[in-house]
Order: structure tokens, then C-alpha cells, then sequence
């Protein structure tokens, strides 16, 4: 009796094992493990139905399977709406979570929290799979085709999870040896009497039992031993389902909300929110982190989220910080919130994990509550003096900028570069540059295009020049910044204060953010303080006067003309055929005129195809041909420098040559800081060539700034005049014709 209770239920045992493991599988996106609990009470639920009514007629079995199926989704739906924290009548959790179920789990933020809308899919999809397998199997006694329903349920598992979840090798295998339970117990057929003694086909048995067994343990070692070098071998990256729903939309104020810093600083007292803190925080709008030389934009794809956000990365140690914020007048889809948000509470939000930044899908209304606890990033202010910046392929997204920079937006971040070395030494210095020349103005007109920031940079002030808003400041700092190798971004946010709740339009602010390695996003203040007196940009320009001491007069001075002599008294006239003094000094100023003019025209020429010849190959033709014009540039530049590079030598040699050539032009002081690398100007040169994609926008961006900046490393490495000779060489307007 044991025996057959035993037989009989082997194979719904291990179906519903194979179900739970579907289950453990797509939890592998999913928050905790109320999902894994769920889906195993589907798969029991669904096999043991089956199972108890396998005596019933089959047309009886599928209604009240799907009557059970009911209940049991109804309390899963309503106990999960309650560890979410989902408010509502348990009507509109049912049909909303029914009616958007698919769209809304294919585009969750991962980790997934366990919810309504997220677990009524999987669940109904393991109780239908439960439910026809037992079937087939039970009832029908077709092992193969009651098979097929948990393998489609896996495999939807599988795609479900896509590349964000880690690999599943260990569920894959318990999931195929339990496949493979259920076709050996299922697959024993009685075998006709053949005159063979019990003994010899005993033995029979247990030697065929034997082989079997050793053959699966060989095929296990095996998948155990090559699976991971076998997968390591795939480059290609699954389908994340996630991409095939589009996420939800924002307008261009929430794309750019820098722009609306202007219109509220003309209706400073306008409330805006009402934020309850304990200490002074700044209250995040969004993270913006792409320029296209005339807008900054966010840039990000929104994934609907639930209570738990996924942690930021960063190696920085963090605090928590939490904030109750109460929506006044502020209108949009972006939800204010301090760096950077772990968990939210009261509204449903959607997420980018990239920069960080959380919107409401449905918009923000008048008296909308909800709390936040952020985890706020503590820096080591020790750590910073010796912070390094990541590799530009790393960080490209932060160094990338439109084409349009002007002169001397690059002449401004090469003179700060050359005076400064580190990397925090440059965005340091970049902060007391624009805090100690420029005046903030709430009255400033807005704008951060380049055109604008020129203006705001480089213009007097008497025709409006060096005055802006935060607006200006955080736009200028970011695009030098990135100018300065720096990876950079432009956060727009609130100040809330400890004990005074309401945050007015005037609390609005923008600062910029410097990415150091291991360490994080660090905010600076370009700012100037209410009471500084800018001091004129002009002056940082200005060349300094070389101080000389005179030399010691002698006791007795010696005239430095001859005394004038007399001639003889009848001294006869100049010959009438003779020229005289005046016409020979005539003659010989309008000979130097010509010469003087030959030669203004000469540096002229030589200085506007120069000229052309940098535009053309940096700022002009495709991504391909601006990456081959920055790195003729540096081919002229050593040349012009005095150590050309060999035309045999390939990228990478050259860009070594070009490291040693600049070391070893020291300039005018003992030590000099090392000239920036060209290796990635290099790679990007590589791939262009020999690549089969070709050069983008962005590796366009990054030859050119690679360029820029050895050169102007190297050229201020040399004496003033080898630096005249460099701009009014003309070789190399005749070595490499383009």
C-alpha cells in the first residue's frame, strides 16, 4: 500500500517541484522572496486539485481548478497589496492589477517588488501549467506532453529574468534531472516472459540500472564542469523584455527643468513644496547628464518601481536621511527627492537608475504626500586631493559634448589645466575661478547654450557679461568641466532647511557634480557669497611683466652717442647726378614698408589657413574624418615640436612616442606635470580604421578633446618664441593637405 502511495504520487511531487523552480527562477528580478512563496502555493495548489479529483469525471476538474484558482489569486492579490503598502478597495486592486499586469511587469524596475501587478501573471501562468500537466500526466498518462507545460513555463522564466538577473545553472539542472525522475518513473513497461530466471534478470536490472545512473552522473559532471567556460564563451546578450514596452514620457520642462530656474526667480515667495528634515538637505529635481551645446537633458529611460529603489553605485560610506514632502505648487511629472532614494512611500513613482532621478507617471497634484528615506553619500573630504577621474570609455556619457565650444572657452580650461594637475586640483580651482569673477543675478536672462555662456564668460560687464543666475554658473562649471577631462553633470534641485518647512521658488538652485573613482558624485558650489566683489575675469589674462633689476651706474657715465662733429667749411655741394641723404632714407623706409607688409601679409595668410585647417579637421566631416583630423593634429604638433613621429610606427606606438617626446620637453620649469596621454585618442583611431561600426558622435568628441589638450600641454611646454614660431609655422599648411 506504502508502495503505490508512494509511486503514485512521485510524479506530482516532482511536478510541482519543477514549478517551484520556475518560480525561484523569475526571482531572481524580484525584491525578497514573497514571489518564490506565492508561486510555490500556485504550483501545490494547482497539482493537488488535480490530483484529489483525478476519480471525477475530466470535464469536472478544469471548472473547479479554475474556481480555486480564483480564491487563490484573490488572496495572493490582497496579501500582497498589503506588505506593498497599496491603498484601495480590493475591487480595483483585482481589476487593475488583471488589466495591467503584462505591461507593467515587462517594464518594472528591477528588483521587482512583489505586488498586485507584478505577481498575477506568474502566478495564473503557474496554476494553468500545473493544472494541464497533472492532467496529461495523471489522468491521460502522456509524460511527454505534460512535460511541455513546465519546460514553456521555465522558459518564460528565463526570459522574463533576461541579462538583469544572475546566471541559473543550478535550478537549470535540478529542473532537467527532475524532468528526466518523471520520465523514468513514468516510462516502466512490464516486459513480456521471456524463459530468463528471476536471478539473471534481476541482475539485468541492476546492471542496466547501474550504466544509467553512471551515464547521468557523467553527463552532470560534465554541464557542471564546462557550463560556465561554455557560457563564458556567449557574447551575445539576451533580450531584455523590459526594452519591448515603451517607458513612460516626460515633458520638456521635466527633460529640462534647468530652464525654469529663470521664471522662478522672478516669483522667489511662489510655494512650492512643504519638506520636513531634520538637518539642511538639498532636495533633488533631476540629474541632468547629456549637453548638445545648446540644452542639457536628462536623458533618462523611467522604470515603474515599486516601494524599494535599487542602490546607487559607489564605494563613498552613506547616512540615511529621510524627508516627508508635501507637493504645493509645483507642476510636472519629476518628484523632488534627496540623493539618492532607497525607499518611497505614499505614491507610486518611476524610476531611472542611471542618474537617479524619480518621476510620478501620472503628474503631481496639490497636496500630494509621501515620504522618502535616501541614502546620502558621506565623503572623505581627506580622499579627495588624490581622487582620479575614470577612463573616458568608462565615462563617456559625462565627457561628451556638442560640437560649438568656442576659443576661448578651450583657452580658459587649457590655463587652468596648465596651473593645476590633479584632477580635484582642476575642479577646485574651476569652482573659485567662477565664485571669485562672476556675480550672481536672479534677474539674469536664462539661457546655457554655448552662444550664452559665452556671453556669461567672457563679455563685459557693462554690456551685460558676467552675471547669471545658477542657471549659468552650473551650465559653465559642467561644460568646462568636461573641457577639463572632468566627467560632469548638472543637478537642479531645492535647499530645504531644518524648522522652516515651506520651499519657495526662491530655494530653487542648480550646482554642478564631478565624478572621482571610489568615491562618488561630489557637488561644488560656484557660487559667489552675497557680499564678494567679482574681481575682473580680464586680469587672469592679462601677461605678468618680467621683473628685471636695472644694472649699477659707473662713477663716471659714458655718452651713448658719439659728440657731432663738423665738417669743413667750404665743403663742396652733393654733385647734381649724386643721390642724397634724403632720398637714400626715402628709398630705404619704402623698401622696410614693403618688407613689413610682405610679412604682415604673410602671418595673416599663415594664421587664417591654420585656422581653417584646425576647423576642418576637428569641428567639420563626419565622426571618421574629424577622429583621422584630430590625430593629423598631433601628428603636425610633434612635428612642430621637434620630435616627429616615425610614419612606420603604428596608434599605439605613436602614442607612446608622443608621451616620451613631451617628457622630455620640460619648458621653463624644473618639474612639469605629465602631458595628458593620447592612448584612447589612439584606440578611438584604431577602431575608426579597422572597425567595423566606424566613429560615432561621442568618440568624434573624445579624439578631438584628446587632441586639444596634448597639444596645448606640449605647446606650453615650449619657450615664448618657439610658442610665436609654433603659430606662424606654415609647414603645416603644406605636410598634410586635407
Amino acid at each position: 500500500m506504502v508502495v503505490r502511495v508512494l509511486r503514485a504520487g512521485t510524479v506530482p511531487l516532482l511536478l510541482m517541484g519543477m514549478l517551484i523552480l520556475a518560480g525561484v527562477t523569475a526571482d531572481r528580478v524580484y525584491s525578497g522572496d514573497l514571489l518564490t512563496v506565492l508561486l510555490a502555493g500556485a504550483a501545490v495548489g494547482s497539482v493537488l486539485v488535480s490530483v484529489v479529483l483525478s476519480r471525477l469525471p475530466a470535464w469536472s476538474v478544469a471548472p473547479a481548478s479554475i474556481a480555486a484558482l480564483g480564491g487563490y489569486l484573490f488572496f495572493a492579490l490582497t496579501y500582497s497589496a498589503g506588505k506593498a503598502g497599496i491603498d484601495g478597495s480590493w475591487q480595483e486592486i483585482v481589476l487593475d492589477s488583471l488589466r495591467d499586469g503584462i505591461p507593467r511587469l515587462l517594464a518594472a524596475l528591477v528588483p521587482v517588488e512583489p505586488q498586485p501587478d507584478t505577481v498575477a501573471v506568474p502566478i495564473v501562468a503557474t496554476w494553468l501549467a500545473g493544472l494541464a500537466a497533472t492532467e496529461f500526466a495523471v489522468r491521460v498518462r502522456r509524460t511527454t506532453v505534460a512535460l511541455t507545460l513546465p519546460v514553456m513555463l521555465y522558459a518564460g522564466a528565463l526570459w522574463l529574468v533576461g541579462p538583469a538577473g544572475p546566471s541559473a545553472l543550478w535550478p537549470t539542472l535540478s529542473f532537467a534531472a527532475m524532468a528526466v525522475a518523471v520520465l523514468a518513473v513514468t516510462g516502466r513497461v512490464r516486459t513480456p516472459d521471456t524463459g530468463v530466471d528471476t536471478a539473471t534478470r534481476n541482475a539485468l536490472r541492476l546492471r542496466t540500472a547501474a550504466a544509467a545512473a553512471g551515464g547521468s552522473a557523467l553527463i552532470l559532471a560534465l554541464a557542471v564542469a564546462g557550463g560556465p567556460a561554455l557560457i563564458a564563451t556567449v557574447h551575445e546578450r539576451p533580450l531584455d523584455p523590459r526594452t519591448l514596452v515603451e517607458p513612460p514620457k516626460t515633458d520638456a520642462l521635466d527633460e529640462n527643468p534647468l530652464i525654469r530656474l529663470s521664471g522662478w526667480a522672478l516669483e522667489p515667495k511662489q510655494r512650492l513644496l512643504r519638506v520636513d528634515v531634520s538637518s539642511d538637505t538639498r532636495i533633488r529635481l533631476a540629474v541632468l547628464s547629456d549637453y548638445d551645446g545648446v540644452t542639457w537633458r536628462v536623458g533618462a529611460t523611467y522604470r515603474p518601481a515599486g516601494r524599494v529603489l535599487p542602490e546607487m553605485t559607489g564605494q563613498a560610506p552613506r547616512e540615511p536621511v529621510h524627508q516627508e514632502i508635501t507637493v504645493e505648487e509645483l507642476t510636472g511629472k519629476l518628484l523632488p527627492v534627496a540623493a539618492d532614494p532607497r525607499r518611497i512611500d505614499g505614491v507610486r513613482v518611476a524610476y531611472d537608475r542611471s542618474t537617479g532621478t524619480v518621476i510620478r507617471p501620472e503628474g503631481l497634484s496639490t497636496g500630494l504626500r509621501y515620504t522618502v528615506t535616501s541614502q546620502r553619500e558621506v565623503t572623505d573630504v581627506n580622499s579627495l586631493p588624490g581622487a582620479d577621474v575614470p577612463d573616458a570609455k568608462t565615462m563617456a556619457r559625462y565627457l561628451a559634448l556638442g560640437p560649438g565650444a568656442t576659443q576661448d572657452m578651450q583657452l580658459l580650461a587649457q590655463k587652468i589645466a596648465a596651473d593645476n594637475s590633479a584632477p580635484y586640483q582642476r575642479a577646485l580651482a574651476l569652482e573659485r575661478y567662477l565664485a571669485d569673477h562672476y556675480r550672481l543675478d536672479p534677474q539674469a536672462a536664462s539661457g546655457h547654450a554655448y552662444p550664452n555662456l559665452h556671453f556669461f564668460l567672457f563679455k563685459p560687464v557693462f554690456a551685460g557679461g558676467q552675471k547669471g543666475t545658477s542657471e549659468q554658473f552650473a551650465a559653465a562649471y559642467a561644460v568646462l568641466a568636461r573641457l577639463l577631462n572632468l566627467p560632469s553633470r548638472v543637478v537642479v534641485g531645492f535647499l530645504a532647511r531644518a524648522g522652516e518647512p515651506d520651499v519657495t521658488a526662491g530655494d530653487a538652485l542648480a550646482w554642478p557634480e564631478v565624478y572621482f573613482t571610489g568615491i562618488g558624485w561630489v557637488a561644488f558650489n560656484p557660487l559667489p557669497q552675497s557680499d564678494q566683489v567679482p574681481r575682473p575675469p580680464e586680469e587672469e589674462f592679462k601677461p605678468k611683466p618680467e621683473t628685471s633689476e636695472p644694472p649699477e651706474p659707473s662713477e663716471a657715465p659714458v655718452p651713448t652717442l658719439p659728440p657731432a662733429t663738423q665738417g669743413p667749411k667750404n665743403a663742396a655741394p652733393p654733385a647734381s647726378g649724386a643721390l642724397g641723404p634724403n632720398v637714400v632714407l626715402v628709398a630705404g623706409a619704402g623698401g622696410g614698408g614693403l618688407i613689413l607688409l610682405l610679412a604682415a601679409a604673410f602671418i595673416v595668410i599663415v594664421l587664417m589657413g591654420r585656422s581653417r585647417l584646425r576647423r576642418q579637421r576637428l569641428d567639420a566631416g563626419s565622426p571618421a574624418e574629424r577622429v583621422q583630423g584630430a590625430w593629423l593634429e598631433v601628428a603636425d604638433a610633434l612635428r612642430l615640436a621637434g620630435r616627429p613621429a616615425p610614419g612606420h610606427l603604428t596608434a599605439a606606438e605613436v602614442a607612446a612616442h608622443a608621451a616620451l617626446a613631451a617628457a622630455r620637453i620640460r619648458g621653463k620649469h624644473r618639474v612639469r606635470l605629465s602631458a595628458p596621454p593620447i592612448t584612447e585618442l589612439g584606440d578611438v583611431v584604431n577602431h575608426t580604421t579597422f572597425g567595423r561600426e566606424g566613429a560615432g558622435q561621442q568618440q568624434a568628441e573624445i579624439a578631438r578633446t584628446r587632441a586639444v589638450n596634448f597639444i596645448g600641454e606640449l605647446k606650453a611646454r615650449r619657450s615664448w618664441w618657439r610658442r610665436v614660431w609654433w603659430a606662424l609655422h606654415p609647414g603645416p599648411l603644406r605636410w598634410r593637405r586635407r
